[in-house]
């Protein structure tokens, strides 16, 4: 298999952007997922012109250790930080050519 990349795109509630990085930050979510196996990125980024949006780029290995990922206990506690800061989410599975 062959590495596949995610391109998340979150819109949050008005004004809790900065929140929600904070809340995911403070938890330790963030370090626990970049040391995951297979995980080869996983990084926020912040629209200038759109102050609730941001764009999650996660890189993995391959899609097994994305599945395994998304079955991890810190992934439960990160959607209940979500919910409470996040509006909208798309997702966009892409891989390198």
């Amino acid at each position: 298999m062959s590495k596949i990349i995610f391109l998340v795109t979150y819109t949050a509630k008005p004004g809790k952007r900065q929140d929600y990085l904070k809340a995911l930050t403070n938890s330790g979510i963030l370090n626990k997922v970049r040391e995951e196996n297979g995980c080869l990125g996983y990084d926020f980024y912040e629209s200038p012109e759109q102050e609730d949006t941001l764009l999650l780029v996660e890189q993995w290995q391959n899609a097994d250790c994305q599945k395994i990922h998304m079955e991890q206990p810190h992934m439960k506690e990160s959607m209940v930080i979500k919910d409470q800061y996040i509006d909208q989410t798309t997702v966009v599975k892409t891989s390198p050519l």
